[in-house]
């Protein structure tokens, strides 16, 4: 059973900094999505970014040039880092594993990330 444990969250202010981490353990395929999922107050769940074991990536619109997303594949863990924060990216962060061919699909529990102005 694949476990993900995302660490990293907490208050900053705008302009601010926070680094996420997402850490996979158990047995997984080495063809996998890994992304961050993030969920603010009455709005649904969003993708963040994805990146793939090839290291491929993508960005939503809203966070493109302010936020990177990176993997260790030999520790299996994911990061998110974000840099010039706004009020609207505070939200619940979750690390998501998606693994191939055999589709499996993981969550982590969220990490809060709050964002004052």
């Amino acid at each position: 059973q694949v476990q993900l444990a995302e660490s990293g969250g907490g208050m900053v202010q705008a302009g601010g900094s926070l680094r996420l981490s997402c850490a996979a353990s158990g047995i997984m395929s080495s063809i996998n999505i890994m992304a961050w999922y993030r969920q603010a107050p009455g709005k649904q769940r969003e993708s963040v970014a994805t990146i793939t074991s090839g290291g491929s990536t993508n960005y939503a619109d809203s966070v493109k040039g302010r936020f990177t997303i990176s993997r260790d594949n030999a520790k299996n863990t994911v990061y998110l880092q974000m840099n010039s924060l706004k009020s609207e990216d505070t939200a619940v962060y979750y690390c998501n594993l998606k693994t191939f061919p055999r589709r499996m699909d993981y969550w982590g529990r969220g990490t809060l990330v709050t964002v004052s102005s």
